[in-house]
């Protein structure tokens, strides 16, 4: 036995008998009772106070150690699962002797019984430790083999006296028995816990493993996507030619796939970990469902479905909640039924029920489809299912939309559900809980970025030149900076408006290089930096937070997300300066 499971079973030995110091003291207060009572034994009073100041005395001197040095608690401990149960089992049994010398009717029965539910008290209270069983039946079992003696010598012409050997040896025998299943149950029941502890650790850093993985898959695959969707969306707006246009798109297209793919992976490794959230802040519902609606009808008008909306008119305009993953499911719904669509209409339902400040949404999305065969319900919402290997091959697909999108509805206070009638198509009900929210007295515009100077720091060429070719035509000045160091270098001779930070660089990281920027008393101490991430979790974010970061945007770059952060940013004495001068030249 290990030192370490050694003194797991002292401790646990200490704290049952103090557990049960109380329930001893009322059982010997009235023991004591009984016999003065029935039995007419005013002395037992005596045995019994010297019972309770044993047990007084050993409370009061753990109190004591626990101030003490190590060596002296660990002396106390030695001697709480040895001299003190061997001097209370001595004390407490020793009343047991008295009875059976007495000439009362049913005492030598009292007495055996005192004995008997003394022993197995012991076993049960000491079993994790052997020491204390040894000790604290020790006198039991002397008293056992002493009582023949005292019945013989107190009933000398009776026969069944010798008798009292076979009996006291049996109960021996049997407690002993007793003793030994206690502790080897125990022992089982200490190791299932260890093997328990060991298995959910090693699950724990698989866990941990698995998410170190996805950061880094993640943070490679972002790279490569940020490069073909910036440089799409350059080559699509720079090349004249209507058919280099439409391999422009292509490229966009599959890029946008690639990252639509990604992100599933992502949330879904984020669900499994525990690490989605959502966001509560004000938005415009109306306004929300309409843009997200609008998305979809030139999809729906090329392959000639219509795409209905009824209930738009009911619902209110200004709530609290998180507009972004609420886009996110009702994105994946409508993508679903025009993928298995192919003629007919798509007709969403929307309805909001009011509950003092409190807004159930429901939105219902009806396609004219095909259908879900009912053995493929159950398993509809099952991690990486297809309902056959003919859809897998024809849309393609991860099979975690609907997963993800029930788990962000559940986050929401809502569901997901689907049911599908039999030749009606399939219906999806998504409910979230919103509440409301006040109308905004006006929303400033955005300001103008056209002229700001920000310096893009990043380890990766194809990231810096994707976020070069993003900010280009908003009229920003990019500055590249291949690594922290250079970018501190920089920071310290030029001013600049905002720093694109990349989180994750060998050597010295984003955070650390922003630690050291607002420590440092250069012209940009107080410029707002961006973190650039591949890895957008509430963890990480917070850690950019804590290291002096402002805002932060994620990979593959959205380039509406690059702006509003940049329009966000408090504006620069250069900045203002340059504002000023396009907006005198505009007069």
């Amino acid at each position: 036995m290990s030192a370490m499971v050694e003194k797991r079973d002292v401790a646990r030995t200490i704290a049952s008998r103090r557990a049960n110091t109380y329930l001893r003291l009322i059982a010997t207060v009235a023991i004591a009772l009984i016999l003065d009572v029935y039995i007419r034994l005013p002395w037992v009073w005596v045995w019994a106070a010297l019972y309770a100041g044993l047990q007084g005395a050993e409370l009061w001197f753990h109190t004591w150690t626990q101030g003490r040095s190590e060596r002296t608690q660990a002396l106390w401990r030695r001697l709480t699962v040895t001299a003190a149960p061997f001097l209370t089992s001595a004390v407490f049994g020793v009343v047991a002797l008295p009875l059976f010398a007495s000439q009362a009717r049913f005492a030598p029965t009292l007495g055996g019984m005192l004995l008997a539910g003394a022993l197995l008290n012991v076993v049960v209270i000491n079993g994790s430790q052997r020491s204390a069983v040894f000790s604290a039946a020790a006198p039991y079992v002397v008293y056992l083999l002493i009582v023949p003696l005292v019945a013989r010598s107190a009933n000398p012409g009776a026969p069944l006296a010798n008798a009292l050997w076979f009996g006291a040896l049996l109960l021996i025998a049997a407690v002993t028995v007793a003793a030994r299943t206690l502790h080897t149950a125990l022992k089982a029941e200490a190791d299932a816990k260890e093997e328990a502890e060991r298995r959910r650790y090693e699950a724990e850093e698989a866990v941990a493993a698995k998410s170190a993985f996805v950061a880094m898959i993640s943070h490679e695959l972002r790279t490569p996507i940020s490069a073909i969707l910036a440089g799409a969306a350059r080559l699509h707006g720079d090349v004249p030619e209507a058919g280099s246009k439409i391999q422009a798109q292509l490229i966009a297209d599959a890029g946008g796939l690639m990252r639509t793919l990604l992100n599933d992976l992502l949330d879904f490794s984020r669900l499994e970990a525990g690490r989605m959230s959502v966001d509560r802040s004000a938005f415009n519902l109306r306004q929300t469902i309409a843009d997200t609606l609008r998305l979809w009808r030139p999809e729906a008008a090329r392959k000639g479905l219509r795409l209905r909306t009824r209930g738009a008119a009911t619902l209110p305009r200004w709530v609290t909640g998180d507009a972004m993953r609420l886009k996110q499911v009702l994105n994946n719904l409508l993508s679903n039924a025009l993928k298995f669509t192919t003629r007919g209409e798509i007709t969403v339902t929307l309805r909001a029920e009011t509950d003092g400040a409190v807004i159930l949404l429901s939105i219902d999305v009806v396609d004219t489809g095909p259908g879900i065969p009912e053995a493929a319900l159950p398993r509809l919402f099952a991690p990486f299912e297809q309902l056959d290997e003919a859809v897998v091959r024809q849309h393609g697909g991860s099979g975690l939309g609907l997963v993800i999108s029930r788990e962000l509805a559940r986050l929401m206070g809502g569901d997901l559900c689907a049911s599908s009638p039999a030749g009606k198509g399939a219906r999806f009900t998504l409910t979230a809980t919103l509440e409301a929210a006040e109308t905004p007295t006006g929303a400033a515009e955005a300001p103008e970025i056209a002229g700001m100077r920000v310096l893009v720091v990043d380890d990766h060429v194809v990231n810096r030149r994707a976020l070069e070719l993003v900010l280009q035509p908003f009229g920003v000045h990019a500055t590249l900076a291949e690594s922290a160091e250079e970018a501190l270098e920089l920071l310290r001779a030029e001013v600049f408006d905002a720093v694109l930070m990349d989180v994750y660089m060998p050597g010295m990281d984003g955070r650390a290089a922003t630690r050291l920027l607002r420590t440092s008393v250069g012209p940009n101490r107080d410029v707002p930096v961006i973190a650039v991430t591949a890895s957008a979790t509430v963890r990480d974010w917070e850690d950019c937070l804590d290291a002096g970061m402002n805002a932060h945007v994620s990979k593959p770059i959205d380039p509406a997300e690059l702006y509003m952060a940049l329009a966000k940013t408090p504006s620069s004495p250069l900045r203002e300066a340059q504002t000023k001068t396009v907006a005198q030249r505009g007069g």
